[in-house]
């Protein structure tokens, strides 16, 4: 009788990269996501879908009871998203000896700017800290947070090899047991309804053909297209050219908007007018600011990373700073607004419309909305907001505005109405009718005529 290898031996023998490879394609690979915010809760929920056991870690302890009790603190995602991917074996912890568990480990945390414009890696560093003790040979490790190039190589990897057990290191090849560790940049766009998540082509750049191999094989399952590049460093440089190609753009018509007031020319009414040119032309839109996590951020990440190589990248910093300039805009467009009313800012009651970023979501992150409202104060304006999806405000990394949403029952009662943030729910008419005086800085009012209304 021939002998037999029973399954159990046979998963024995296989190499630690044959195990987790061969555990992607069974869809039994275990998901260890870092991160459970705007990036990584979705994309835990992505996992969950195509059934990988899933587990969401994060230091906010808040977070992690919320999603283990099937909520959601991200207006987007419904609970009912949640629980389903409980049924589906999704937990959270803050306990990070469980990484040792994963076989995927995705790391999805923020990268911001320091106070001099400087990138923040310390919770790319904590987190690279906090795993690397429990990591173990065989599992792929993928940084998703936007950052300059060179970080994988040069941050993370060092500081998960100086962590981890003895002897583990980051591999190139299939043959050899250490980590597999990959860059592939995230790609949220909040709000955007219009694309599926698992339509947007994924972008990955691994250390080593055997990292490239799990990762494709893993984004794969969950996302519709992939897109291998030769290292981390060029899947990097792709996420900040994609968002530092939006910025320029933004700071283009964002210039041409202070000009165009000059001029008394209505510039959407010129950007409208020149995207019905089929081809060389796509429309972006002025704004009171940048916000979001990456767009206001990704030139200085790049522009400080080029330092390193002697290169002062002008064209780029130049659109950083005009796009920052833009809030300190509005306030001198309300200020003469209220000037040809005879009325000074210091004093005057202003409600500001939106404190997130964009429309229709609760992401407060670089909101232009934010400076906005400390600006007035310092300049004596009793300010308040209202945003539907924004009941409170506090404290964050760069402001401090401990602020209660007010109900839209009283606009007339408002020197000033400020539409920083042009969400769905309002009523444009309403508030033009009603209040005494509208500054606009989004464009929210079009097809509204009316003399109280300053384009901004």
């Amino acid at each position: 009788m021939t002998p037999t290898t029973s399954p159990a031996a046979a998963s024995v023998a296989l190499s630690p990269f044959e195990q987790t490879r061969s555990r992607i394609e069974a869809r039994t690979a275990r998901v260890g996501i870092v991160g459970m915010g705007y990036v990584g809760l979705p994309l835990a929920l992505l996992f969950s879908d195509e059934r990988f056991p899933v587990t969401g870690f994060d230091i906010d302890r808040k977070k992690v009871e919320t999603l283990n009790a099937g909520g959601s603190y991200i207006v987007r995602i419904p609970g009912t998203e949640i629980q389903a991917a409980q049924r589906n074996g999704f937990c959270a912890t803050a306990d990070y000896s469980a990484i040792r568990e994963m076989d995927a480990v995705l790391i999805c945390v923020p990268t911001p700017l320091n106070e001099y414009h400087e990138p923040d890696l310390s919770y790319i560093r904590l987190t690279a800290e906090a795993i690397a003790p429990h990591l173990r040979a065989g599992q792929l490790v993928l940084l998703e947070s936007t950052t300059y190039p060179g970080t994988t190589e040069e941050v993370l990897i060092p500081l998960l090899e100086g962590g981890a057990p003895a002897g583990l290191r980051a591999v190139h090849t299939s043959t050899e047991n250490g980590l597999y560790v990959a860059f592939s940049p995230e790609r949220e766009d909040p709000g955007n309804d219009t694309v599926a998540r698992r339509d947007i082509p994924k972008v990955i750049g691994s250390y080593g053909p055997a990292a490239g191999e799990l990762a494709a094989l893993l984004y794969g399952s969950i996302f519709n297209r992939t897109v291998p590049v030769s290292s981390p460093a060029a899947a990097e440089m792709t996420k900040l050219l994609e968002n530092i190609y939006r910025c320029v753009n933004i700071a283009l018509v964002n210039e041409l908007k202070q000009l165009c007031h000059r001029m008394k020319i209505d510039l959407f009414e010129v950007i409208d007018a020149a995207k019905t040119k089929p081809f060389g032309f796509q429309a972006f839109y002025p704004g009171p600011g940048l916000g979001g996590h990456c767009i206001p951020i990704d030139p200085f990440y790049l522009s400080w990373k080029a330092k390193q190589f002697d290169f002062h990248t002008r064209f780029i910093e130049l659109a950083g700073e005009v796009n920052e300039a833009m809030p300190a805009y509005v306030i001198q467009q309300t200020i003469e607004a209220l000037n040809r009313v005879r009325k000074p800012v210091n004093g005057s009651r202003i409600l500001v419309l939106g404190l997130s970023y964009k429309r229709d979501i609760d992401d407060l992150r670089e909101s232009p909305s934010l400076p906005i409202i400390e600006m007035l104060r310092q300049r004596g304006a009793q300010v308040s907001y209202n945003d539907p999806y924004f009941p409170t405000v506090g404290r964050g990394r760069h402001y401090d505005l401990n602020m209660t949403c007010t109900p839209m029952t009283d606009l007339a009662g408002y020197d000033c109405v400020l539409i920083a943030t042009d969400h769905s729910d309002y009523d444009y008419a309403r508030i033009v009718e009603e209040a005494q005086l509208v500054v606009d800085t989004r464009n929210a009012t079009k097809g509204i005529v009316s003399e109280k209304i300053v384009l901004c």
